[in-house]
């Protein structure tokens, strides 16, 4: 009995093996959101007469829904880039683990 009690106590004194380092993945690139088009400036505006009324609220209405896009966008775009940064510092670790790996 006594030996088998100083065995698990060498074993558990014994330095723990290392796990395998896991490389990170990263963020597929196809969850990139991209980013809505403004819509086209009318020549009209920078014209000394303006333009005509259809096309002003043509415009305007364009300019609204491109800023309606704007807020999905940044959610979308905010959730990749901490995927990035996930995928960033992952690759940090990794690295560490390596290294420490080869001591």
């Amino acid at each position: 009995m006594p030996r088998l009690t100083l065995a698990a106590l060498l074993l558990m004194m014994a330095p723990a093996a290392h796990a395998a380092c896991t490389a990170p993945t990263p963020p597929p690139a196809s969850e990139k959101p991209v980013k809505p088009a403004l819509p086209q400036k009318p020549a009209c505006l920078d014209a000394k007469g303006g333009c005509p009324g259809w096309e002003a609220y043509t415009y305007n209405d364009g300019i609204k829904a491109y800023n309606a896009q704007l807020g999905p966008f940044r959610t979308s775009a905010e959730a990749y880039a901490r995927k990035l940064k996930a995928y960033a510092d992952g690759s940090v670790a990794y690295a560490n683990c390596e290294m420490q790996s080869m001591q």
